[in-house]
């Protein structure tokens, strides 16, 4: 597959893009808003594309067939930079590929969007408004989605250990990013992620041994030409 990944230079999506090349027989395509965030990639050998998601970024979808989305504009900016890259632009990327006919799509989301609003901390609703909204757009579409809903991101070194699966009452904690980007990975091809809102924190199991316990495939959907 050619995976493009839109917010490669963040902290999850250069650890994406750099598992997709040097891990997998796939090719990353790192989506980058300036043009001094390319030479990172370029130099070892990844393709780019330089395209800014509060414009017109279709161009970015061509000669791809799966999509990473990892974009976001960080629990601490304001509700208008919140709403025009988590809600609209989310949910442009979802409408290109689905105009692209891409076969997978990956959304990074949130722990907690998909919570009672009124759980949500109220200097962050908007923030988890716009996740919630971008989530449930993409639950309605025919994408073989997967949106992983990580807990509170660190930066500690990966334990390859995780908690992964579908809501429940009881999970809380945290995640260090790299194993975000390794489950994001290792999720590409595991057919019973298709379909699913995922949560996501450390845990007791190795990250295959999570993706296997999510249980059997659901059915794919296909586009009619």
């Amino acid at each position: 597959m050619n995976i493009l990944v839109i917010g490669a230079n963040g902290q999850i999506g250069q650890k994406i893009v750099h598992k997709i090349h040097n891990n997998t027989p796939h090719d990353a395509i790192a989506m980058v808003r300036k043009e001094s965030q390319r030479e990172q990639f370029e130099k070892k050998g990844i393709k780019t594309v330089l395209a800014d998601l509060e414009g017109d970024f279709s161009h970015a979808y061509e000669g791809n067939n799966a999509v990473i989305f990892t974009a976001g504009s960080g629990g601490h900016t304001g509700a208008d930079k919140t709403e025009a890259v988590d809600k609209l632009a989310a949910i442009k990327a979802i409408d290109l590929a689905l105009k692209h006919r891409y076969i997978r799509f990956i959304e990074i989301s949130a722990f907690g969007a998909d919570f009672d609003p009124k759980q949500w901390p109220e200097k962050m609703s908007h923030y988890y408004s716009a996740k919630s909204a971008a989530d449930d757009y993409l639950q309605q579409t025919r994408l073989n989605y997967t949106i992983i809903k990580p807990g509170m991101l660190t930066n500690d070194e990966p334990t390859g250990k995780v908690d992964y699966g579908e809501r429940t009452e009881e999970r809380k904690g945290s995640v260090p990013r790299a194993d975000v980007a390794e489950v994001v990975v290792k999720s590409l091809e595991a057919r019973n992620t298709y379909r699913k809102s995922l949560e996501l924190l450390s845990g007791p199991n190795t990250i295959e041994k999570a993706i296997e316990k999510i249980g059997e495939p659901v059915p794919e959907t296909s586009f009619i030409n």
